[in-house]
Parts: C-alpha cells; structure tokens; sequence
C-alpha cells in the first residue's frame, strides 16, 4: 500500500534505520518498514459482503486509523417532544461534538476510543441554554448537557456486543459476521445504516430519582445514515473516510426536564459530518462552553479506559434528585378530543 501515513515513532524509527542504513542488512531495514506499514494497512477494495473489508471501512468513517490523528465530528438538529393528542413540538436545538482516535489490536481489529459532548439551544434565539422553560410544567430546569468520557468500543469483523452501560445493559450480540446495510447512492456514493435498538434497567430508578426518572426500564432506540464518496473508500491514502449523516434517537424525557413518568418521549433529528479542521471549524460558542467544562473535551483520549457510559448513567453519578413538591404529579398529556374536525 503506497503512501500510508506512518505514527510519529514509527516514523522516527525508520529515520533511524535510514540514517544507520549502511551498517544494517537490506532485509533487516525492508522488514521494519513492511512492520510499520502493516499497522496501518485496510481493505479497499468495496465488499459489502466482507467483514474485514466492513470492519475497516466503518473504522475510517466514524475515526481516522492513523493514530496520530484525531477525528472531529460535529452534530446539529432538533429534539422534539411526542405526545399523544397534541402535534409534535421542537423543545430545542441539540448541537455538539466529539473527538475520536483509534487504535490498533494484535488482531486486526480497531480500538474506537471517544469523547463527546452536546449542548441546547434555544430553538428561537439559537442562544445556548443554561435553563429552560418547560413548556409542559411551567417550570424553569436546569439544562444539563449530554457529556460521554469516554464512550470506547472495538470494531472488528464481528458484530459487536451492545454497549454494556456499566452493567446494566446484559443483552449480548448473536455472533455473525459485521456486515452493515449497505446501499449504492447517486453519483458515485455509498451509503450505509446503522440502528440499536435497546431497553435495559434505568440508571435512574424512580424510587431515588421519582421526578427524573422515566421508569424502571429505559427504551432507547439510535438510527444513523452515513453518505460517503466511494473513491474515497477506495482510495489507499485516505485513513479518515470524509462523510455526511443524520442521526435519530428516541429517548424518554430528559431527566433534567423533571417530568418523571410522564407519558410521551423525545425524538431528535440531526445532520452531522466530519470536521477536517478540528477545532477550528466549530462554532466557538461551543468550543468556549466546553473548555469552561474541562479542556479535555477537545481533545480526543490517548489511552483506553472506562467505563463506557450512555448521559443516563453519568447523570446518575454526578447530578442529585430534584426536591419533589408536596402533591407533584407527573405531567399528562392532553385528553383526546371527542369530536375530530
């Protein structure tokens, strides 16, 4: 594989070899740069019926598999809230984004490691939210952001388990080959689906948590579409494969809305794509709201750890339940008319 982008060290140590070249073997100094260069090497050549050659691709989307390099993805839509006899209503724009690297393992496949954060916005003004007006309580709620360190899992030419959550998550994966629903696009594009579909027992248990919590069980549902150029895929010299999307997810009320098991739930719909100019292609009112966080959200991990948790959990852990006043109730949604037109 031609012009393959080698790490920092493996490019010292082959600087080494070159400079000490005359007193090493030939043999010696071709076999420590096919070593480099095989950590970096990935199939090419479009197999929607490949696991390998699905297991590298997917890597190349969603991370860069030089690990020298970190990826920046960037995310913006609405999140909208669904309830029964009433039109669907846009509570606010979500908007953010993540850092990710990946790494290299003995067997193949690739280590995804990252970090993520999404702020609100106020759907009118476009004004990051510290509060908001609930419009189905009256109540203004502090607005918590969604903010995952790390979120890690492997790609490999297996179908990978479903996120664990810390544990509460216990479903595993059919093993099968990873083979992703692929389609052909118009003008020379791929593109390809994504879905997981989970419910598993909630982080927010209403007995602790009764006006954050949507249940004993938390249903969550994640479709995402991806659009890449397929010269891109075949191209050798791309270790980050650029690309457009959508992302959809269903969800039960935010904890930090306080509607506790209030029916309904929330749908988000957003675009999202690579930023090849990391940082400073974001919107820097966000780049500022998450450096007063921490500096480590613009930065993507170097290492592996964890525990991997979804907003839920991490809200669990670092958030305390809201006072419950006397005679609250959940919020319900309006009765059905009894007469329609």
């Amino acid at each position: 594989m031609s012009n393959i982008k080698l790490t920092r060290r493996e490019g010292l140590g082959l600087a080494a070899i070159a400079a000490g070249v005359a007193a090493l073997p030939a043999a010696a100094v071709a076999a420590s740069k096919q070593s480099a260069a095989s950590r970096l090497d990935f199939r090419t050549k479009v197999d929607f019926k490949d696991p390998v050659w699905n297991r590298d691709t997917y890597a190349r989307i969603d991370g860069d598999v030089d690990p020298t390099r970190e990826k920046c993805g960037w995310l913006r839509g609405k999140a909208f809230g669904v309830r029964d006899n009433e039109k669907i209503r846009p509570l606010f724009i979500a908007e953010g984004f993540s850092f990710t690297r990946l790494k290299r393992l003995e067997d193949g496949s690739w280590r995804r490691m990252l970090r993520e954060i999404v702020f609100y916005r106020d759907v009118e003004t476009g004004k990051l939210l510290e509060t908001w007006d609930n419009p189905y309580t009256g109540e203004k709620v502090k607005v918590v952001p969604i903010a995952n360190d790390p979120f890690n899992f492997t790609i490999s030419d297996r179908v990978p388990d479903l996120p664990s959550y810390g544990g509460l998550q216990k479903t595993t994966a059919a093993p099968k080959p990873f083979l992703m629903d692929w389609m052909e696009g118009p003008e020379g594009t791929l593109i390809v689906n994504t879905d997981i579909d989970m419910i598993y027992p909630n982080a927010l248990q209403p007995d602790k948590w009764p006006r954050e919590s949507s249940g004993v069980m938390n249903r969550v549902s994640e479709h995402f579409i991806y659009t890449v150029k397929r010269a891109d895929v075949e191209n050798p010299n791309l270790t980050h494969i650029p690309h457009i999307g959508a992302w959809t997810r269903m969800t039960p009320w935010l904890p930090w809305m306080l509607m506790g098991q209030a029916p309904g739930h929330i749908t988000y719909f957003t675009t999202f794509q690579t930023l090849p100019g990391g940082i400073a292609e974001l919107p820097q009112d966000l780049v500022a709201a998450a450096r007063a966080m921490d500096e480590k959200w613009l930065h993507a991990p170097t290492e592996d750890y964890g525990p991997s948790l979804s907003s839920l959990e991490n809200y669990a852990r670092e958030q305390k339940p809201a006072p419950v006043p006397a005679g609250w109730t959940p919020p319900q949604p309006p009765a059905a008319p009894t007469k329609l037109g």
